[in-house]
């Protein structure tokens, strides 16, 4: 099934990390690629330390997407476009793996793999990343694994694919009044 965690709210990324979490928790294997993020964030490194919990590193940063000049823009959709491609494979060799891996009687989730696309919605919104081709991928995994999207505004086609859908609404932050990110709550 297709998660999307989305709105303005904070708590979209911590929802993902935490059902990860719980999946791999339940013998499943999770995989999970971060879209427009730094290594610089608590869930990553707590995800990577739990057993069953792969965690592609970002291995390039390129800052705010209003803030990025036309040819940074270019690279950072190559990044991304990479970045996805390589969070497929992962999510089909786990898949295949889990299926030799383990007996029929063994409860396992099923499907034993989670694949979590955090920001994939900010990626796409941004241009990086094209519908037809996310949703080629969807439809490739969809009977593999249990895919998990963030971020906000959602298109449309990924809205209407999704089996969960769950809106972050922000009421009050602290952004609010000139109070920055704080390490341990919001990266």
């Amino acid at each position: 099934m297709i998660h999307i965690y989305c709105g303005d709210g904070k708590g979209k990324t911590t929802a993902a990390a935490g059902l990860a979490a719980r999946f791999a928790g339940a013998g499943g294997t999770v995989v999970a690629a971060r879209f427009l993020k730094t290594e610089d964030s608590g869930e990553a490194a707590a995800l990577r330390s739990i057993p069953g919990i792969t965690v592609i590193p970002c291995r390039k940063s390129f800052g705010f997407t209003w803030t990025m000049t036309p040819e940074e823009k270019v690279e950072a959709a190559e990044y991304a476009r990479g970045l996805f491609r390589e969070a497929e494979r992962l999510a089909l060799e786990a898949a295949v793996g889990a299926q030799a891996a383990h007996s029929p009687e063994e409860k396992l989730p099923s499907p034993p793999v989670l694949l979590v696309l955090d920001e994939l919605a900010a990626a796409m919104g941004a241009g990086f990343l094209g519908t037809s081709e996310v949703l080629g991928v969807l439809d490739r995994l969809e009977d593999l694994a249990e895919i998990v999207i963030t971020g906000r505004n959602p298109a449309r086609e990924l809205l209407d694919r999704a089996d969960y859908i769950t809106e972050m609404r922000k009421i009050r932050h602290p952004y609010e009044r000139g109070i920055p990110a704080r390490r341990g709550i919001e990266y």
